[in-house]
């Protein structure tokens, strides 16, 4: 099995180094026509420059790979309309958006400024529906399209001083749950990737040898994988230094507890059945928690 894209196209946000970059020359060597976009600007989403995202298209053409760089801001309207419009008027068609564009600005939630929360989740959370918005017309059209969201741990399970962070990373995977349901009849599949690796936003926080381990490379395998054409759909897939682990939200069956005289002390004595994991269950959309729930009415 070996897995192609020529003939396709690919736009990935935030490709000028770290993870944006391993993901967008991986596709490149696999035959896709690739959109750098990057603002080039600092950790925290201060400044710009389209230098790195210009190197990244260089480094594509020298092993004969098609690319073009855009430094548009996934947080900017106009300049995502004109990303989407290059691309289209580059190459015609659009089939992989890897949303990969971000920022930190950690602090303690004591500490935090709104402006700061807000920020982090314009760049990732908003900005991710943006560049996808503004694709998706495109994909239906098209009748295919992969997405890929970038979330973290730090959302599914959370991090000491990223409180901002981490909404905006969990909220990426809402919005893959509900776009897994409505692109299932245009042939476009979303997933998300939670990566650990070696960036930026992580160089001063580990060690030289974790870094090392870490590599992006060893994270995009599996985007490449997520972005194909037997690509799964709504699934987490958590990747680091080679391993990969999907990750689910899992509910457990519950208990009834009846309608007459309950009450908040009814849920304190029985909590201990309620939280029990046992049998527990991941569910692909919303209305199987609540068939789950007229079912434990029932009693069935």
């Amino acid at each position: 099995m070996s897995i192609r894209f020529d003939g396709k196209v690919a736009i990935v946000t935030g490709a000028g180094g770290g993870l944006g970059r391993a993901h967008a020359l991986e596709l490149a060597r696999r035959g896709a026509k690739v959109v750098i976009n990057d603002l080039g600007g600092t950790v925290d989403g201060s400044g710009g420059s389209s230098d790195a995202a210009l190197k990244v298209v260089e480094e594509i053409k020298a092993f004969g790979g098609t690319a073009i760089a855009n430094g548009a801001s996934v947080t900017d309207d106009a300049g995502v309309a004109g990303l989407v419009k290059q691309t289209l008027e580059a190459f015609g068609r659009i089939d992989i958006l890897v949303n990969n564009a971000g920022v930190l600005r950690d602090k303690s939630f004591t500490k935090m400024e709104i402006k700061d929360f807000t920020f982090v989740l314009d760049v990732h959370l908003v900005g991710s529906v943006k560049v996808t918005k503004a694709c998706w017309e495109t994909m239906k059209t098209q009748q295919y399209g992969r997405i890929v969201m970038t979330t973290s741990s730090s959302g599914l399970y959370g991090n000491f001083g990223q409180s901002n962070y981490g909404a905006a990373k969990l909220g990426l995977v809402g919005f893959m749950n509900t776009l897994k349901l409505e692109g299932q009849k245009d042939n476009i599949r979303v997933n998300a990737l939670a990566p650990v690796a070696g960036t930026r936003m992580t160089e001063n926080l580990m060690p030289p040898a974790a870094l090392e381990a870490l590599k992006p490379e060893f994270v995009t395998p599996g985007v490449i994988y997520l972005v194909s054409e037997d690509a799964p759909t709504g699934v987490v897939l958590a990747a680091g230094g080679g391993a990969f682990a999907v990750a689910q939200i899992f509910e457990s069956n519950g208990a009834f507890l009846g309608q007459q005289n309950l009450t908040a002390e009814s849920v304190a004595e029985n909590w201990s059945k309620i939280s029990d994991m046992t049998g527990s269950k991941a569910y692909f959309m919303g209305g199987e928690q609540t068939q789950k729930f007229f079912a434990r009415i029932s009693g069935s």
